[in-house]
Parts: structure tokens; C-alpha cells; sequence
């Protein structure tokens, strides 16, 4: 099986009805929203153990749950202070779980971790990162991928991508996906 099949495929089609739903995270900006009521309409940060604070709202678990799940439980708690209060919660900045971003380590001009986004391709990876440095060794590349708790390793073949235009080396990334680009050996 080559590593475009095995690591996701080259396809870049739109997301299905089963795509799974955005889960808030730490560093996360969230705008919330309550209809009627300014003083309490505010944007904060989703802090790092993953709660946020609101006015007449303090630590609420934001982290792992969907905006509109979050929405739910600041109705909920605002109800002791608001009469039927409706909240919106909408994702202004996103960083997504530490487990669902996609992390680029080695020789990558800027390796760092990014916002797993639904449709992430090889090659929006690459130009997120500024591309490969010049002592990359772009098809001794690999994709560390977990599916149902198995660690999983798949060549890709970077230089045929960005060099040669070869748009059968640009695979699918999936949530929590580890990019390895090894230095070339002289």
C-alpha cells in the first residue's frame, strides 16, 4: 500500500455528515454571547486546565465540550442571576485540544503545533510551517498517527510534493498526527 492510501489518501473532499463535531480547547477564544444583555456578552480565553470565567460565572469546564454544550451549561448557571437567559457560544480563535493538533518537529523551517482544521492536507501543513529547511530529507518523512489506541508510522513523500508538483504525495492529516522531517545525511 503506498503512503497516500495508508495515510489518509489524497483526497480532499468536503466534510461528511459524520465529520465529528469542534470540541473546544485550552487557549481557545471563545465570543459569548447573551441575547438582551450586554454587561454579560463577553470574549474570554479558554485558560489551560480548560475552564473559562464569565461575568457572574466563574470556572466553568469550557475544554472537551461543544460550543453549543457550553452555551447550555452558561444558561443553565446564568439562570440563578437572568431570567431565561439565551446564550450563544461562538469559537472567535481556535486552537483546538492538545491531543487533536497536528504537531511538525524536525526540519521544517518554523516545526511547531497547529489547529487540527477538518480537510488538513500534507501540503497545508507544509505551507503553515514555511516549507522544508535546505538540509530536509523531504521523502524520508514520516506521519505518526494513533487509530484506536495503535501507533501507526507512514512514509510521505514531501520533496515529490513541494518539488515535483506530485499531488498523489499530498495525504489527508488527521487529528493528533505527528509530522517527522529527519535532517539528510550528506
Amino acid at each position: 500500500m503506498n503512503a497516500a492510501n495508508s495515510a489518509g489518501g489524497g483526497s480532499t473532499g468536503t466534510a461528511s455528515p459524520s465529520s465529528p463535531l469542534y470540541l473546544i480547547g485550552p487557549g481557545d477564544t471563545l465570543n459569548v454571547f447573551v441575547w438582551g444583555d450586554q454587561e454579560l456578552t463577553t470574549d474570554v480565553v479558554v485558560r489551560p486546565d480548560g475552564l473559562i470565567t464569565t461575568p457572574l460565572v466563574e470556572d466553568l469546564q469550557a475544554s472537551g465540550k461543544t460550543p453549543t454544550e457550553l452555551a447550555r451549561n452558561l444558561e443553565a448557571r446564568l439562570s440563578k442571576f437572568v431570567k431565561n437567559p439565551k446564550v450563544t457560544v461562538s469559537v472567535r480563535q481556535f486552537v483546538g485540544r492538545y491531543t487533536e493538533q497536528v504537531r511538525v518537529v524536525g526540519q521544517a523551517s518554523q516545526p511547531q503545533s497547529l489547529p487540527f482544521r477538518e480537510g488538513m492536507t500534507l501540503l497545508d501543513v507544509i505551507i503553515e510551517v514555511g516549507g522544508l529547511t535546505e538540509f530536509a530529507s523531504g521523502n524520508s518523512a514520516t506521519i505518526v498517527r494513533k487509530i484506536d489506541g495503535k501507533t501507526s508510522q507512514y512514509r510521505v513523500r514531501l520533496d515529490d510534493l513541494i518539488r515535483d508538483g506530485d499531488i498523489s504525495a499530498n495525504v489527508r492529516m488527521m487529528p493528533g498526527d505527528v509530522l517527522i522531517i529527519p535532517e539528510t545525511w550528506f
